[in-house]
């Protein structure tokens, strides 16, 4: 069997190839592939060949948020043929030393998918056929739709960014970015019953669909330096921040939006960025750094076909995977899109 892929071999250098697959040996399935999401990430090694000191630096399969049918099971697998499943790209080795005291998310030999980080590259989803041990499929709902699985993997890295902060009950949470992650952290606060969820961002097509997340308010921090000048007075308003934009500007003002001893949560990933000290250790601030999941992705698959958090808002485009080209393009475009999916038609 055959099977057609997106493969990036450096910056906007994507191609569709052919490659074969294995049939599926003892505890693993061949999965047809549904609907793969384009993420922050996945863009970075698009634009510009890596993000930080991670470079692409042989060739690679990008996508690590999908979903996918069963169409073969190996040995001892208990999925039935058919199953829609989401698909968890961590591969924690559950022997180091962090694996053993319970945080795999700091697994010393971690093989996440779609991944530049480690040589070999791991390779990732945006391909028709997929073959992956079963511990990695979670069965999504009936009612679920593919492009919805999808989502459980960002939706997994927002619940474990709250699982970083003391509560959101009743807190004032300032979210900023609206960008997939910051709007699925918009419904997460809105899930744990935030009192009030400001979401700031510079394009107000983002901040539309904050409001369908569940956004209290909504501010375009590009209108002016002054937008959160009445949350800053008397020391700041917000009790918790998940800061998920990664720029200087915004961290800038969430630190002086924030009352002393709140919360930030830095959700949001980039190179270094200078940060004010004197007002983190003048405010007695507690600053979270957050990264992945790990138990979170069956939480969030099951919100997800429950429902409870809906998804559906942030999808704003779907592709067919011969058309990958156009889906990152269209994607790198925050004016016009949100969550970018790549589709695998059936033959």
């Amino acid at each position: 069997m055959q099977t057609r892929l997106a493969r990036l071999y450096a910056k906007k250098d994507l191609r569709i190839e052919t490659a074969p697959v294995a049939a599926p040996g003892p505890g693993e399935v061949l999965l047809k592939m549904a609907a793969a999401g384009i993420c922050g990430s996945d863009l970075h090694y698009y634009q510009d060949g890596g993000f930080g000191p991670v470079r692409v630096r042989e060739p690679m399969i990008p996508g690590h948020e999908a979903s996918g049918t069963v169409e073969l099971a190996g040995e001892g697998v208990t999925l039935k043929t058919g199953t829609l499943v989401a698909v968890n790209p961590s591969q924690p080795c559950g022997a180091c030393e962090y694996c053993k005291i319970g945080m795999p998310i700091h697994c010393l030999e971690m093989r996440f998918m779609g991944s530049a980080m480690r040589l070999p590259h791991e390779q990732g989803m945006f391909r028709e056929w997929l073959l992956v041990p079963e511990r990695q499929c979670v069965e999504v709902g009936v009612a679920t739709t593919p492009a919805e699985a999808a989502c459980s993997e960002p939706l997994s890295v927002c619940l474990h960014a709250a699982s970083r902060a003391p509560g959101i009950a009743g807190k004032k949470v300032l979210v900023t970015g609206a960008g997939p992650i910051g709007s699925l952290m918009v419904a997460v606060a809105s899930h744990f019953a935030a009192s009030e969820i400001v979401v700031t961002d510079l394009a107000d097509a983002a901040l539309a669909r904050a409001k369908a997340m569940g956004a209290s308010r909504m501010i375009n921090v590009a209108r002016g330096a002054a937008s959160l000048s009445e949350f800053q007075a008397g020391k700041g308003y917000f009790d918790l921040v998940f800061e998920c934009s990664a720029a200087a500007p915004a961290i800038h003002g969430a630190i002086a939006s924030i009352r002393p001893r709140g919360t930030i949560v830095q959700v949001g990933v980039s190179g270094d960025v200078p940060i004010p000290l004197n007002a983190i250790v003048g405010k007695e601030l507690h600053l979270h750094g957050t990264q992945r999941f790990h138990e979170e992705f069956a939480v969030a698959v099951d919100l997800i076909s429950r429902r409870k958090i809906d998804v559906r808002p942030i999808i704003s485009h779907n592709l067919p995977l011969d058309e990958a080209v156009t889906a990152f393009e269209i994607a790198g475009d925050r004016s016009l899109a949100c969550k970018v999916q790549l589709t695998f038609p059936s033959a």
